[in-house]
């Protein structure tokens, strides 16, 4: 066995170990801090996964739009797009 994975296996038991006694001997405090957990998560999910939003330059929706409506107006657009001809 690698003598870097050896270490990592040794903690990764001894924290299995803690959880269940954890869990076992101290259930109502472990599930007592649950409700707090959820409210601590919404402000994270927030930060974490609207990350995108906001900046400078990232919103394109209304330049597509401008150039769909310009496509549009145009005689004969109709025509090219498939559609019926006047």
């Amino acid at each position: 066995m690698d003598r870097f994975l050896s270490p990592w296996l040794a903690l990764l038991g001894f924290l299995a170990i803690a959880a269940f006694f954890l869990l076992t001997e101290h259930r109502a405090h472990v599930f007592g801090v649950v409700p707090y957990l959820l409210l601590l998560a919404c402000p994270l999910m927030h930060f974490f996964m609207h990350r995108g939003h906001g900046r400078h330059g990232s919103h394109r929706g209304g330049d597509q739009n401008e150039h769909r409506d310009r496509q549009a107006s145009r005689p004969g657009a109709d025509s090219a797009a498939g559609g019926p001809t006047p």
